[in-house]
């Protein structure tokens, strides 16, 4: 993921390639061109333009569900035009925005939500939240926060995730080392790093992506808030971090110490995913989401809670959005009731099992389906336990520069070329400097 950006699936939620940017471009405006201006055709069918970003086997479930809801909604067409990478929706929509010519729902990563939601063309959902057959207050909170602005609903929550450990139980069978359980330490985790990194047989104990992009940062996040701090300060001036930032970047200073840290070199995180899948790396921090290729690659693997500090559970979720646009009453009606469905729990789950997300509401967690995708995966439900103790990004306009300086801070840091207390004083320079801008 760009820095900003919430955290990409990984090959689940990307897709399908740069060429069919023209295309949505095109589909922006002819999607609904058989409507008048405000979308209702002559015989009063609303159409709909869904910029959805996904690929493969995640837009095979969207379609799926948009044809269920079109048989249920006769009068509703779902236009699924947006054939653009996920990663770089928040450019094309804020270029169409330019244009006057944008979808009425866009699939927008929770970090970029607070920057869009500053136009006044983004649909304000308190109302339908509070009055509507939304589940909101059985949502996780993660979902709740990834998609509020200033107090104000901004958007529907999409995607919810979690960070947890992945352990290959041969390679800490290979090394004599036990399988980690929940409450244990970072301490711990870069002990057993050290103990299961063979530099002589090419194996690391863990990886860490080193590009300074937010794959890269929001792995430190919850090191730094279980140690007290915090992304912006409570005078909204300046980081919240300068300490326990320090702390945390210990941590992976201690791992490079150790060579028992495999450096990702490419944006993407697939070559740290690869060395893991491969057998040649013990343990790898990651999602939900990376499970269906981890047993693709019949790696026979435990999951386990992230460590900590304090021995409390803290993780980090990246909340994806889906974010309406008003093109005039009707279609926003229509998104809206479009939106309302699909995060419905009978839906969600259906989402949730296909395209590799957790449930969004305890209403989902409930549902047979998903208890029967819990009990066929293994430690997927370490990753919805850990939804208890998950945290979110701030939804605010700097937090771009934020992560862009922290990433280039931890890059600092993973290729030696600076002490943790060094790279976080750079880092603070330019993140404080963008958090004194009006915005």
């Amino acid at each position: 993921m760009r820095p900003g950006a919430g955290p990409s699936r990984r090959g689940v939620l990307r897709a399908g390639g740069g060429a069919v940017l023209a295309g949505a471009a095109g589909a922006a405006v002819s999607g609904c061109g058989a409507a008048t201006d405000d979308g209702v055709a002559a015989d009063g069918t609303v159409t709909i333009e869904v910029w959805h970003g996904q690929a493969d086997t995640a837009k095979k479930v969207l379609e799926g569900l948009v044809a269920d809801f079109e048989r249920d909604h006769p009068r509703i067409r779902v236009d699924l035009g947006g054939g653009v990478l996920s990663d770089v929706m928040l450019q094309k929509v804020t270029a169409a925005l330019a244009a006057g010519s944008y979808p009425d729902i866009a699939y927008i990563f929770g970090s970029d939500l607070a920057r869009v939601a500053r136009g006044p063309q983004v649909v304000d959902l308190t109302g339908t939240v509070d009055a509507g057959p939304l589940p909101w207050k059985n949502y996780w909170a993660a979902a709740r926060d990834a998609v509020t602005v200033n107090d104000r609903v901004r958007a529907a929550p999409a995607v919810l995730d979690a960070l947890a450990v992945v352990c290959n139980k041969r390679l800490f069978r290979a090394a004599g080392v036990d399988l980690p359980e929940a409450g244990w330490s970072w301490r711990d985790f870069t002990e057993t790093a050290r103990r299961l990194t063979d530099k002589a047989a090419g194996r690391f104990g863990t990886g860490w992506p080193g590009t300074g992009d937010e794959d890269t940062v929001w792995r430190l996040w919850p090191m730094i808030w279980d140690l007290g701090g915090d992304v912006i300060d409570d005078s909204g001036k300046g980081i919240g971090f300068a300490d326990s930032g320090v702390r945390a970047l210990e941590v992976v200073a201690d791992l490079v110490r150790d060579k028992s840290v495999y450096v990702d070199p490419k944006p993407g995180s697939e070559q740290m995913y690869q060395v893991f899948q491969s057998g040649r790396m013990g343990m790898v921090v990651t999602g939900p989401w990376q499970l269906p290729d981890i047993g693709t690659a019949k790696v026979d693997y435990h999951v386990v809670p992230l460590p900590s500090f304090s021995g409390k559970p803290v993780t980090i979720s990246g909340p994806d959005t889906w974010t309406l646009f008003d093109n005039g009453a009707a279609r926003t009606r229509a998104a809206r009731t479009f939106v309302t469905w699909l995060t419905q729990p009978a839906q969600d789950v259906r989402w949730a099992v296909g395209a590799g997300s957790l449930p969004l509401s305890r209403r989902t967690e409930d549902q047979p389906a998903w208890r029967r995708k819990v009990a066929d995966t293994e430690g997927l439900s370490v990753f919805t336990e850990a939804l208890d103790s998950a945290r979110v990004r701030p939804v605010h306009p700097a937090y771009p520069e934020v992560s862009q300086a922290l990433g280039q801070a931890i890059v600092t840091v993973l290729l030696g070329r600076g002490s943790p207390a060094a790279a976080l004083r750079s880092c603070a320079d330019e993140a404080d400097a963008a958090l004194l801008i009006p915005r």
